[in-house]
């Protein structure tokens, strides 16, 4: 596998094409954006932030973190490299954006897979903390702290997109894919995690209505399922699972108390892979 980062951006405030110094991105308009320490880069003006600090958490991503390396998510990344390595020909290479990147498991997961693919990568996430913690990581791909909203890459350039968890702008995602390109977005399943949502709510929702049919500019091309069980054997990694979602701020109080007072819990991982190309 030929790893790359990719590198055509644009300015967030003018949309014009970034070109990129030793130690900054700047545009024909003059706007400069600083290349950190550890490699990425912030595209998300000030004016354009929803609050001080978007996005997860430091707490959030270090959790993360530790419970997607114990190896807990492994199947879902298997499914989601072995969907993008799949599209296109064979000897073709791939600009792939992960929309929502975190802290750049799922990246780097398709980073190792043996193939002659040569892939162009980008991670782009709203939290700092998840962006920085992923260039830490891995130099390989390219690193940007931004929006799903206005994605800070030019129109037709990428030929997929990953929405792993998170927040889907399809509007954006047809601008920035060519055509035939392939969205990957994949979703948690009925059961997900129901083990833990039982302990943690006093009542669980209704399962979400299946999607009837593709987004504007889409046809379904591939659905998935992944389902599989997975032991989490210590305090620790109970604790983890509950801090790297949402559900820490959503649970009642007694919910929280009965889940940290667990050093055992079997779970069940189960997700939905949905591929849609770009008409």
């Amino acid at each position: 596998m030929t790893i790359a980062p990719f590198t055509s951006l644009i300015c967030p405030l003018d949309h014009e094409p970034l070109s990129r110094t030793s130690t900054s991105w700047c545009c024909p308009q003059g706007h400069t954006f600083d290349v950190s320490r550890q490699g990425h880069v912030n595209l998300l003006p000030v004016q354009k932030k929803r609050s001080l600090d978007p996005g997860d958490s430091k707490a959030m991503i270090t959790a993360r973190r530790r419970f997607l390396e114990a190896g807990h998510y492994q199947g879902i990344a298997e499914a989601v490299s072995r969907q993008v390595l799949s599209h296109g020909s064979a000897h073709q290479a791939l600009a792939v954006l992960d929309a929502g990147c975190g802290e750049g498991y799922y990246l780097r997961e398709l980073a190792g897979i043996e193939s002659a693919r040569r892939l162009s990568l980008l991670g782009l996430d709203i939290s700092k903390w998840a962006v920085q913690a992923a260039a830490g990581r891995d130099r390989r791909m390219g690193w940007v702290v931004g929006s799903n909203a206005a994605l800070p890459v030019p129109d037709q350039s990428l030929d997929v997109v990953l929405c792993m968890f998170g927040f889907p702008t399809p509007a954006e995602f047809a601008r920035v894919l060519k055509p035939g390109g392939l969205l990957l977005e994949v979703e948690a399943g009925p059961d997900h995690l129901i083990e833990l949502r039982e302990i943690i709510y006093p009542t669980l929702k209704a399962p979400r209505e299946p999607r009837q049919a593709p987004e504007p500019g889409f046809k379904t091309d591939t659905v998935e399922t992944v389902r599989y069980a997975r032991t989490l054997n210590s305090r620790e990694q109970i604790l983890d699972l509950l801090v790297m979602t949402p559900h820490l701020y959503r649970a009642t109080a007694e919910g929280r108390a009965k889940a940290e007072a667990l050093a055992h819990l079997d779970v069940t991982v189960e997700v939905q892979l949905t591929g849609s190309l770009r008409l």
